[in-house]
């Protein structure tokens, strides 16, 4: 035994420094297990993939051995919630009981500070939809005279979907760098020395693949040098590397882009003609191009002949393409007058080079695979509700992280409680190029079959049968009313949310029931869980977002449904792209794929419910599948071990027992 694993044994022991100075703490044998295994992944280098069941107490069976080790640390998250939780919380917390005198840092990407710079101009100048964004605008100011940090989700009364935050916020595009009259009080540059300095950083997945891609393009990269890599909710970093590998553009970017040059021309260029008048036809094509867009599906990605009007999207974005060429010309002679000047001129340039990738000669087809001819990559658009960016992602990352774990020799330990299939980590491997990687799996220490119940109805139709979701609400309705609140219902598509939404606001009306329906779409997701935690009778009804990231304990949370099997749209252009390929290589991408990659998703919307020892509830899964298709073993296994029934007035039962009812 290594003198560090020696060391954190010791820690988790019953007489140890947590038990001693950590109230409530009793370690677990996995979580012993696990810090065991982090400590010698630490001490032999190499790469340790960990899946620690929900209990396991994963977050100090890897801050123990990291913290001991005396070793420089990155510790990457999914979320920017759980990476504030980890800065504000775990970490002084597990670094006092310890007693050692580690120097931590949070460090986020750029647009979670607040720019000194771009404050002034948008005190002067913000053009915002309404008088709401403008009294955000004001207690930003106010944030910023007593802030010291800057970091925008500490700015009380401000939501993160604000239209304020672009105004004052920087990005690479827009940063003046030491140029800018206020790069001495920034707050990126302080967040970014503070981490230099510190031996453990915590960041996220974003900002950490961010640094990736810029080392590829030869750029100084972002993040300091350390001997440690920890991944906590690793489960999501295939999809937010397939995501940010690879290039796109957006009419966000070209928006963001007009609105710093209408600034500047107005301060500094008056002389070189009507800046309104220039910028006005280029701001009404993006908008035209949003519009014509629409959302037809409820998939997060599209292909371009998935939009109802192709026929004027294609048109619109070649003809936003000659204006902006037009717009390059123009301000090529600005350039030499001011290094805004000169930025903003480099901006233009690689933006029209972005758009001429997509849109050169305003061919349909072309658009769709120019530049991805071969299978290592797709294009792929991304809609939002104010935003249309057009992406083209690489098919496989696992060749970019193999060849960073050859160029950095260091440890890399990848951790979440929903990395297996079928009780292998194969799949999570194979996507992560981890060929040669140390694997544990751990159990969650819950007793599932006394604190939870899962039920699959009986005689309900097939999830694409016409009103499935008004039929599972019908059948569902009297164990919702026997939970009397405290529900999630979790959807697999947005069109699933607005029409269970409706049903049980209708038949909370007409039973004059005092609940409150929180519904997504209608407030942000943080707004709805805050609502959620402060009701006494809350039902959620929600989509992706909220089948993971959320612990809500205790009787607050007793009953989640899933509505049906958390498979990838047959059409969403990636998933087409990789099931294509791997046809060709002889594969099968049902079971290959789609399989996989809803048995992770389906664990993790189950996930929500059981969260600690004294927690209970009941499970709904309204799809029949599971149990009629020989599939649906592979994704029971997936799920913890409840008891299981397919009847419904056993679930109802069930919750007025526990309810005292």
């Amino acid at each position: 035994m290594s003198d560090l694993e020696d060391l954190v044994l010791q820690a988790f022991s019953e007489t140890g420094a947590l038990a001693r100075k950590v109230q409530g703490f009793s370690a677990r044998e996995s979580q012993r297990e696990m810090a065991s295994s982090v400590a010698k992944a630490i001490e032999t280098q190499g790469a340790l993939v960990v899946e620690a069941g929900t209990g396991t107490g994963k977050t100090f069976a890897y801050l123990v051995p990291a913290l001991l080790s005396g070793r420089r640390v990155l510790l990457s998250t999914a979320t920017k919630t759980l990476q504030d939780q980890l800065f504000n919380k775990d970490l002084p917390l597990v670094r006092d009981a310890l007693g050692v005198p580690v120097q931590i840092a949070l460090l986020k990407g750029r647009q979670n500070y607040v720019c000194h710079f771009h404050l002034e101009r948008a005190l002067m100048d913000a053009r915002l939809p309404s008088p709401r964004e403008a009294e955000h605008l004001q207690k930003i100011k106010s944030f910023m005279q007593q802030t010291l940090t800057g970091d925008k989700a500490d700015c009380e009364g401000v939501p993160e979907n604000s239209a304020a935050w672009p105004w004052v916020t920087s990005n690479k595009d827009n940063c003046l760098g030491s140029e800018c009259p206020n790069a001495g009080e920034c707050h990126v540059n302080k967040a970014r020395k503070d981490a230099l300095e510190a031996e453990v950083v915590v960041i996220n997945h974003h900002l950490f693949l961010a640094d990736v891609a810029l080392k590829e393009e030869g750029v100084a990269e972002l993040l300091p040098n350390s001997d440690l890599v920890i991944f906590d909710e690793a489960h999501q970093l295939p999809d937010i590397a397939t995501s940010l590998l690879g290039s796109n553009i957006s009419t966000g970017q070209c928006q963001e882009y007009l609105r710093d040059l209408l600034i500047e021309g107005r301060t500094s260029g008056t002389d070189a003609g009507d800046w309104d008048g220039t910028i006005r036809p280029l701001d009404i094509l993006l908008k035209d191009i949003r519009r014509f867009v629409g959302v037809e599906v409820d998939s997060a990605r599209y292909t371009l002949d998935q939009f109802k009007d192709i026929s004027k999207v294609v048109p619109t974005c070649v003809e936003f393409g000659i204006q902006f060429e037009d717009l390059l010309e123009k301000l090529e002679p600005l350039a030499p007058r001011s290094e805004a000047w000169l930025k903003l001129y480099g901006r233009a340039t690689e933006l029209c080079m972005a758009w001429q990738r997509w849109f050169g000669s305003g061919d349909v087809s072309q658009a769709k695979s120019k530049g991805a001819e071969d299978a290592g990559s797709v294009r792929w658009v991304n809609v939002s509700a104010h935003n249309v960016q057009f992406c083209e992602s690489p098919l496989d990352v696992s060749e970019a992280f193999g060849k960073l774990y050859q160029d950095q020799a260091k440890t890399w330990v990848f951790t979440s409680a929903t990395l297996s299939v079928k009780d292998s980590l194969s799949h999570f491997n194979r996507s992560m190029g981890l060929d040669d990687a140390q694997d544990l799996l751990l159990p969650s220490p819950f007793n599932y079959e006394e604190q939870g119940l899962l039920c699959v109805p009986q005689d309900m139709p097939m999830p694409n049968e016409p009103q499935f979701n008004e039929k599972l609400c019908k059948a569902l309705w009297p164990l919702i009313q026997a939970s009397d609140g405290g529900v999630f219902f979790l959807c697999t598509s947005l069109r699933a949310v607005r029409v269970v939404g409706e049903f049980l606001r209708d038949k909370i009306t007409e039973d004059e029931l005092d609940w409150q329906l929180l519904v997504q779409g209608e407030s942000s997701r943080a707004e709805l869980l805050d609502r959620f935690r402060d009701s006494a009778k809350p039902i959620l009804v929600g989509a992706a977002s909220f089948w993971e990231g959320v612990d809500i304990r205790g009787e607050a949370l007793r009953l989640v449904i899933i509505d049906k099997l958390p498979f990838a749209p047959p059409d969403d252009p990636i998933f087409q792209a990789r099931s294509d390929v791997l046809k060709k290589q002889g594969g099968n991408p049902f079971s290959e794929l789609s399989i996989p990659d809803a048995a992770i998703a389906l664990k993790q919307g189950a996930g929500r419910l059981i969260r600690d020892e004294t927690d209970w509830g009941v499970l709904v899964i309204g799809d029949r599948r599971i149990v009629d298709k020989s599939y649906g073993k592979m994704l029971w296994r997936s799920l913890p071990p409840f008891r299981r029934t397919r009847e419904l007035s056993t679930a109802v039962a069930f919750m007025k027992e526990k309810l005292g009812r």
